[in-house]
């Protein structure tokens, strides 16, 4: 750990705070007292990594923290003096050096929770302003939203928007689209397959879903150009899986001898 070093000093109070060392340590030996006892308080405060000048009179000193868990860590004991008077402690606190390890920031749970989360019986409330969520109302460009949408009191009060249909066209895509491992080993599009249901509305050219109980990707979304060994139209070969010499007759008729 690199060693911090104070700037000169100029100053008679700024200079007593410099050379405070042991001021500094006992305060931080007593802060640690609290938590840990005399004893392992006196060996949890290390050795001296040196001090940063915070104005004319106060001072920080840092000191290694030997505490378990806490590897990294640093006491910071600012103090600070006048001219003609003692030397005093401001503050005492254990921050995290550049090596510790440290938590990561909080993340609110709607932030952190990810498909595949909700269980049985979980409630996952969306928020008012949800960007993928429009009025049934307003105009979403999607002729069969807008079926729904005109029936007032009795259709969704809220309907897919624009950005949320992309949103999902995008995941559909990357998970059962035309770069899956599975459709560039196909022969067959899903597109083609007697087995695929279209959806309805402006994805319907692109999407819809299986219904062939044998795919893997049954019940499931699929891009058209998506496809699996279980195509509607695949025909397979029959025949011996051992190869059969050709067939000699033999009748019993003298051959000639032409030697």
């Amino acid at each position: 750990m690199s060693t911090l070093s104070a700037p000169p000093a100029h100053g008679v109070a700024l200079d007593l705070a410099v050379e405070a060392v042991e001021t500094a340590r006992a305060a931080a030996v007593e802060e640690a007292t609290a938590d840990l006892g005399p004893e392992a308080a006196a060996v949890a405060v290390g050795a001296h990594l040196g001090a940063v000048v915070e104005d004319g009179s106060a001072v920080t000193h840092r000191f290694a923290a030997d505490v378990a868990g806490y590897r990294g860590w640093l006491w910071s004991v600012t103090v600070a003096a006048v001219e003609d008077g003692p030397v005093t402690v401001s503050e005492v606190v254990l921050l995290p050096g550049e090596s510790a390890l440290v938590a990561p920031g909080w993340v609110p749970w709607s932030e952190r929770i990810r498909p595949g989360d909700l269980g049985p019986g979980d409630l996952l409330p969306v928020e008012p302003d949800d960007s993928r969520l429009v009025p049934a109302y307003v105009q979403s460009d999607d002729p069969a939203v807008e079926e729904v949408a005109v029936e007032i009191g009795l259709g969704r009060t809220r309907v897919l928007s624009r950005e949320a249909r992309q949103d999902a066209a995008e995941r559909w895509q990357d998970t059962h689209g035309p770069d899956s491992d599975m459709a560039r080993a196909a022969t067959e599009v899903c597109g083609t397959c007697g087995f695929f249901l279209p959806l309805e509305g402006s994805l319907r050219g692109g999407f819809g879903a299986c219904a062939n109980q044998y795919s893997p990707a049954d019940g499931t979304v699929v891009s058209v150009e998506f496809g699996c060994g279980a195509h509607s139209e695949i025909e397979v070969r029959v025949g011996s899986p051992v190869p059969v010499s050709a067939l000699v007759y033999d009748d019993g008729v003298d051959l000639e001898d032409r030697s």
